[in-house]
């Protein structure tokens, strides 16, 4: 099987998302909501009363694997609810090892779309190898598509069919910078340490979705992201979209980020200077 994603085959994918988006995502949302997020069609909780799945989670993963395997049949298929499903349990081994893999979050920013907040996204990724070489998310409410290729940059295109090339922000003094430092997930000490250097920076604010916030990164509506939990399905489309944008991105250590890493942190920023300036800043107390 030829793994390799071009322009044609992406922009492709693109048109099936959106479609797949339509039916499934939009026709469920807000649709037979009570108080709060009571109503939704299949809503359950899954580890918490944050971490939520509603049936157009599971539909909508369900359609997009069926037809990106009618597409590039062979292929394998890595999606939240599956994995969730199984236990949670993260197949490293095959992104490391299939000749093409594609990452699927089909409803990022689930607590969103069942508060009925318009602010989620589907996400996509495919890896040859290991290696992320294709990045998309998809805004279901506004119609537009990001996309990236790996070493051929990055774009977004509206509904209508009109497109842009995506840059990050222009670099900036820490000070003066906006973007996202979700504390939730990060152990102590570093937890407490980030907290206590927020001010630091000028703005700080979070979306309770990845789709949309590496999608303000890489379109230059905000400066800086930085995660710790790294589960493929909420990382590996935004991080390429990120770097091909232009933007500099790396663990907490400064290597490199793999799709098989969930652990180690990230900080994205414009480039390598303002990445190590904000590392500083955000992380200055001891060694991180």
């Amino acid at each position: 099987m030829n793994g390799r994603i071009g322009r044609a085959q992406a922009e492709e994918i693109g048109r099936i998302v959106a479609r797949i988006a339509a039916d499934e995502i939009m026709p469920r949302f807000r649709a037979g909501m009570t108080a709060g997020a009571e109503g939704v069609d299949g809503l359950r909780r899954k580890t918490s009363a944050f971490d939520v799945v509603t049936a157009a989670d599971e539909a909508t993963e369900r359609a997009l694997g069926a037809a990106l395997l009618r597409m590039f049949p062979g292929a394998v298929l890595i999606g939240e609810e599956a994995a969730d499903a199984g236990g949670g349990a993260l197949p490293a081994d095959l992104i490391a090892t299939a000749d093409l893999a594609f990452i699927i979050d089909p409803l990022d920013g689930t607590k969103n779309f069942s508060s009925g907040l318009p602010l989620f996204g589907t996400m996509l990724a495919a890896t040859i190898r290991g290696e992320i070489v294709f990045g998309l998310i998809h805004d279901p409410v506004t119609g537009e598509t990001l996309t990236a290729l790996r070493g051929e940059g990055a774009w977004a295109a509206t509904a209508g069919g009109h497109s842009r090339e995506l840059r990050v922000a222009a670099a900036e003094p820490v000070a003066q910078m906006h973007g996202v430092a979700g504390t939730n997930f990060l152990p102590q000490p570093l937890r407490g340490r980030l907290a206590r250097n927020l001010d630091r920076v000028g703005l700080n604010f979070w979306l309770r979705c990845a789709a949309q916030e590496y999608r303000l990164a890489a379109t230059g509506g905000c400066h800086f992201l930085v995660y710790n939990r790294l589960m493929p399905w909420d990382h590996a489309a935004g991080w390429l979209l990120h770097r091909e944008a232009g933007g500099h991105s790396a663990h907490l250590d400064g290597t490199p980020y793999l799709p098989t890493h969930t652990t180690g942190g990230l900080i994205c920023a414009p480039d390598e200077a303002s990445w190590l300036a904000l590392r500083e800043a955000l992380f200055a107390e001891g060694a991180v």
